[in-house]
């Protein structure tokens, strides 16, 4: 059951440094918002406050109305699923091993899995096209195998609320397609980050653009991704048409300039 995440005037300062400033952002329940943004620009920052790997300086982050910071870790562990970039794993174990995790906060000790837990990984493991990996270790596992991995192991856990940062690296272009593509027709509640603007615009129902800590831009991806934001925020020129099949907006990128452009001839 997906239930809705809201980010209330979320503030994050670390050695007296800003990192993000009063974001204010509501996910619905079964919505997926993607946070864009240039590097550096708060998005991971956001992303740690909602699976609690940072205290918000100021601001409240609340599930289904809960305020997150009081609940028992138990209860978080059980409702937040994370994909993080430093997600991996040091220890060689199986990849059938790694999904399983997923579980953990629903086992007592060294609890076995019952019959279900192990369907539920079985089912986890083909969505993600990763079955046929089972029984190897994951540090042999190209990169992208092993990011599929550990998407299999937040979906086993059967979350309220799933939080990605940046799930497509080290896929391939049809991965990424399948993966989106699940997320899309998933049901949760997503807030994701994705540094590919054309993916976000096909996958995301509402887009927040943050700049420089700050929430600049909310709304439809029709609505965000215009030529004048693009340019402001991320100092690129595009032109923006519409996908011929689903209409929704994609980027066109000139590899010229700025200073080519204006340069006289």
């Amino acid at each position: 059951m997906s239930m809705e995440l809201t980010l209330d005037t979320v503030t994050v300062a670390v050695d007296g440094q800003v990192l993000l400033r009063q974001l204010s952002l509501t996910v619905g329940a079964g919505e997926i918002v993607g946070l864009v943004g240039p590097n550096g620009s708060g998005k991971s920052t956001a992303l740690r406050c909602v699976y609690r790997a940072l205290k918000p300086t100021r601001g409240v982050v609340r599930i289904g109305g809960d305020d997150l910071a009081g609940l028992p870790m138990s209860r978080t562990a059980r409702s937040v699923a994370a994909l993080t970039q430093e997600g991996g794993t040091d220890l060689d174990f199986t990849v059938a091993e790694v999904v399983a995790l997923g579980r953990a906060p629903y086992l007592r000790g060294n609890q076995a899995l019952g019959q279900r837990e192990r369907q539920l990984c079985e089912q986890a493991m083909e969505k993600l096209g990763v079955a046929h990996l089972a029984g190897r270790g994951v540090l042999s596992l190209s990169g992208g195998e092993r990011q599929r991995v550990l998407v299999a192991r937040a979906l086993v856990q059967e979350p309220e609320v799933l939080v990605l940062d940046e799930p497509t690296n080290h896929l391939d272009i049809r991965h990424q397609i399948e993966l989106l593509a699940l997320l899309k027709h998933s049901g949760l509640t997503v807030l994701v980050v994705l540094h590919d603007l054309n993916l976000a615009a096909a996958t995301c129902d509402r887009l927040g653009v943050l700049s420089a800590g700050a929430l600049v831009a909310t709304g439809t991806p029709r609505e965000v991704l215009t030529p004048d934001l693009l340019h402001d925020v991320f100092g690129v020129r595009v032109t923006v048409v519409a996908h011929p099949l689903t209409g929704d907006p994609q980027l066109l990128y000139s590899l010229q300039s700025s200073t080519e452009r204006n340069r006289p001839t």
